[in-house]
């Protein structure tokens, strides 16, 4: 006698041997989180205060007047921005420029935004 395995979509047999396997296997590896795709540097970032930080510092209307449109072309400089380092860098030479005393972890959190929405570097 064969016990069988309640299926859990209705008239569908349950999966198994190897093409049950795989299928176990690729919904494993999907669900993944999507932290490790985050470059190392910005893995503690605090996501929200970049946001916020973003908004008080003005920083999209700074980059629009220094860009025109809507500013999002200061993301795309022509490769020179292509690392996460280099983005917390550019980030920091801003922070330094405009006297806006940012604290180093504000500048990390202001990266990993704008490599969240923008460059999306994944190490």
């Amino acid at each position: 006698m064969r016990l069988r395995f309640a299926s859990p979509i209705p008239d569908r047999p349950h999966r198994r041997g190897p093409r049950g396997a795989l299928m176990a296997l690729l919904i494993a590896l999907t669900d993944v989180p999507v932290r490790a795709e985050v470059p190392a540097i910005f893995r503690d970032a605090d996501l929200a205060l970049g946001e916020q930080l973003i908004r008080q510092h003005r920083c999209t209307e700074c980059h629009a007047q220094k860009v025109g449109g809507d500013g999002s072309a200061m993301y795309r400089p022509l490769g020179r921005i292509n690392t996460a380092g280099l983005l917390r860098g550019m980030v920091e030479q801003c922070n330094a420029a405009l006297n806006l005393q940012m604290w180093p972890e504000e500048v990390t959190a202001v990266a990993a935004v704008l490599n969240r929405d923008h460059y999306r570097f994944k190490d």
